[in-house]
């Protein structure tokens, strides 16, 4: 038994640091790959770690599959996740169908279309990060 509790300590420190990143973050870009046709059970898991870090901050969701969905499927069950995780989602999604002819084997973009749509896409993100973090500032957490 002490083993185990001695083990659980352990993790629960390694696991402070990427809280004090999420606890600073004024926002978020979750990069999720459709898995069975929902979200990754890695991502769930870790972020379920964490709760009150993610409150009244602003996520935006990438999302990607081999096929020609682009993990949408995956990306419309994350927002229900983050939004009981106490995240507003901005209403755009940022789908990138057949990921291995649309990035290159260093991430660069092979598509147009995927260069046009990351501006907008981040300057969305960004309007709301602002916006809640000039909320969180002025009048705190609701609760």
């Amino acid at each position: 038994m002490l083993k185990i509790i001695a083990h659980e300590l352990q993790n629960t420190a390694k696991m402070e640091e990427p809280a004090e990143h999420i606890r600073t973050g004024d926002g978020f870009v979750v990069i999720a790959g459709e898995y069975n046709h929902s979200i990754q059970p890695g991502l769930s898991n870790l972020m379920d770690h964490y709760l009150e870090e993610y409150f009244f901050r602003p996520a935006s969701i990438v999302s990607y599959s081999a096929g020609g969905f682009g993990g949408v499927r995956a990306a419309i069950q994350l927002r229900s996740f983050l939004s009981e995780m106490g995240m507003t989602t901005i209403s755009s999604i940022f789908a990138i169908s057949k990921i291995g002819e649309s990035l290159d084997e260093a991430g660069t973009s092979q598509a147009i279309a995927l260069t046009k749509r990351v501006g907008q896409f981040l300057d969305e993100l960004e309007w709301y990060e602002e916006a809640l973090q000039r909320q969180r500032f002025e009048k705190g957490n609701p609760f």
